[in-house]
């Protein structure tokens, strides 16, 4: 049952890329993973633009073709849009970045793997050599949350790759956005005993507490930013507080903020005016706080001279989904160009 059965649907291919290079994370997570590819109704993706999808953390790629109750999912939304003359055809690609520890950050860690080298290299050669899709200047990535935040990082770090980014209420401001999670963080590892007895607790189930959710995020976190290289520490795993007080360690502190887009920002902004588009957006009651992240990142944005749109919304972080309505022709449209 699709939300719009009058209007003709694309077609979904899914593909495995096996990689190497994934093969170096400390995890055990695999290195075979699956895209699914999404071409329009009528195209086979030839000489289209790409725009890939950077999912939010504990969801991957695939999820976002699923079918959803009371409203569209991404391929559904890809239709009406394009059949509405609003959105010219583009190939998405739906990459499963997903990790044991929940989620992506999409940048290139010792622990968590090489995922922006993979998204930038073998997972982008294996989408354009089938499709014929994308190549230089036609190559754009949105996501939300997590996955908005991967967009960002991806267009100050590998502007030589992408053209275009939107990000969707995607994390910035870390004080604002972890550092209110360390104190749970750190009563998750006294009720269980070690960080390793939790995540195994956790994957152990059968059921977990919402709390334990954003536990895990936590670890994620800290093995995505600053992971501990002895091969004894689990998963590299290591906080940047102190275990009893919850004080900041500000070398762990100060190597977490070197991936703060708010801080990155400063010394990226040549690879981000180079962008054909730049989306940001956050609903303007955010529990996250992210809201105030992108007021902070936005504004150095204007300082500099970057060209971008930047909205705020009336909403949460939750189910805003349709703030694709306005990103994605908004990408797509400069991609053409």
């Amino acid at each position: 049952m699709r939300a719009r059965p009058d209007i003709p649907a694309g077609t979904l291919h899914r593909i495995s890329v096996t990689s190497d290079i994934l093969k170096h994370n400390r995890l055990g997570d695999p290195s075979t993973r699956d895209v699914v590819v999404y071409t329009p109704y009528g195209h086979s993706g030839d000489r289209l633009p790409l725009l890939v999808d950077l999912v939010g953390f504990t969801s991957g790629g695939p999820a976002h073709v699923s079918w959803k109750n009371f409203g569209e999912n991404v391929p559904e939304r890809l239709d009406r849009l394009i059949h509405d003359g609003e959105l010219p055809p583009v190939v998405v690609a739906f990459p499963d970045c997903f990790t044991r520890l929940g989620g992506n950050q999409y940048i290139d860690s010792a622990a968590m793997g090489p995922w922006a080298t993979w998204l930038t290299t073998g997972m982008l050669q294996a989408v354009e050599s089938k499709f014929g899709c994308g190549g230089s200047g036609k190559r754009g990535l949105f996501g939300k949350s997590s996955g908005g935040y991967g967009s960002l990082v991806h267009a100050m770090k590998h502007a030589d790759v992408w053209s275009a980014a939107a990000c969707h209420s995607g994390d910035m401001a870390f004080e604002l956005c972890y550092l209110p999670e360390m104190p749970s963080a750190l009563r998750a590892i006294q009720k269980t005993g070690s960080i390793e007895a939790f995540v195994r607790g956790f994957e152990a189930g059968p059921k977990y507490p919402g709390s334990a959710l954003h536990d895990l995020m936590t670890f994620a976190m800290a093995a995505t930013y600053d992971p501990d290289p002895a091969p004894e520490i689990y998963c590299g795993i290591r906080l940047p507080v102190d275990p009893e007080t919850c004080e900041l360690i500000e070398e762990r502190w100060q190597a977490w903020l070197s991936w703060d887009p708010v801080h990155m920002v400063d010394t990226h902004t040549d690879a981000l005016k180079s962008m054909k588009a730049l989306w940001i957006d956050c609903g303007d009651i955010d529990q996250y706080n992210l809201l105030y992240g992108a007021r902070r990142f936005t504004k150095k944005l204007t300082d500099a001279g970057v060209e971008h749109v930047y909205q705020e919304f009336n909403d949460t972080h939750s189910s805003i989904d349709y703030r694709l309505d306005e990103s994605l022709p908004f990408l797509a449209n400069a991609l053409m160009k």
